[in-house]
């Protein structure tokens, strides 16, 4: 079995039942979760969008390799009525499905990065990321992932929620 942590966000429709439902899929069809960190209400990163979005992280343990989980995370975005739109950009979406980190493994290949490579750029995901899992060490960077928060220079705003509560 090998330890993941895939980030979650929602920013259109019932973002909180999207990341429920998004949750209950992992679990059956990804791997057995571990932990899971609180829900932040952020702004939108890399575009302009009147809707913040709702984002938090998941840990899990898994079999499938990484580009197997990749595939299964588009199932599932594509399940909850994501539509990925040809071309390079971001956009409003129902729900996003990304693989953070993938054990201590490094891709790249033009389908998957790993560790997603705007990871430590982003306050959405090193915030709940760091509740959960703040010593874990970037494979790369050799940082752990408190450190990344700490050093992080997003400057968008990240406000944590509350929780949401799964059984598994």
């Amino acid at each position: 079995m090998i330890k993941a942590f895939l980030s979650l966000g929602s920013n259109i429709g019932d973002r909180y039942k999207l990341l429920s439902r998004a949750i209950r899929y992992i679990n059956v069809g990804i791997g057995h979760i571990i932990d899971l960190s609180g829900v932040y209400e952020t702004e939108a990163w890399g575009f302009k969008t009147e809707e913040k979005f709702l984002n938090m992280v998941v840990e899990i343990m898994t079999d499938y390799s990484a580009s197997e989980m990749l595939q299964k995370c588009h199932e599932i975005e594509e399940k909850l009525g994501r539509e990925r739109i040809g071309g390079k950009g971001y956009a409003s979406r129902p729900i996003d499905v990304d693989i953070l980190l993938y054990a201590n493994e490094i891709v790249d290949t033009p389908e998957l990065v790993l560790p997603h490579k705007h990871l430590h750029e982003r306050r959405f995901v090193l915030e709940p990321l760091s509740e959960i899992a703040p010593d874990y060490v970037h494979p790369v960077l050799k940082l752990t992932i408190k450190e990344l928060l700490q050093q992080c220079t997003d400057d968008k705003e990240v406000n944590q929620l509350g929780a949401i509560f799964y059984d598994s």
